[in-house]
């Protein structure tokens, strides 16, 4: 019986693409299941039988351990050097942008809120 090895929500595609490099190094077979047509179910991978499951969970765990490592020093790296965006060079690069993202948070609160501000009137 099938059993899935990883979810590929919220996975970027080059990791995605490391990790079917990385099964295949070590020759487990896999197949893959994209997302469904409206996006409301994730892709995976999958393992056709749970013979070499702690075998493949093992490599996925030590690879994810090794990424988070890489991605933590990559990110004081640019944070030492002066280099990693802040909310300040966001709002810098597109100030319209995060105007209309307001405006638009305010215009939901007022109309969710007026029912009730007008009740004791």
């Amino acid at each position: 019986m099938p059993v899935r090895l990883y979810s590929l929500r919220h996975v970027p595609d080059d990791e995605a693409q490391e990790l079917r490099e990385l099964l295949d190094k070590h020759h487990i077979e896999f197949y893959e299941t994209g997302p469904g047509n409206w996006g409301i179910s994730a892709g995976a991978f999958w393992l056709r039988t749970d013979e070499r499951l702690e075998e493949a969970r093992q490599l996925i765990d030590v690879y994810e351990e090794q990424r988070a490592i890489n991605a933590r020093r990559e990110y004081e790296e640019l944070t030492r050097t002066g280099q990693q965006r802040t909310f300040i060079d966001v709002v810098r690069e597109k100030p319209l942008q995060l105007l209309l993202y307001i405006a638009a948070i305010l215009f939901i609160l007022y109309v969710s809120l007026k029912p009730f501000l007008s009740l004791g009137q």
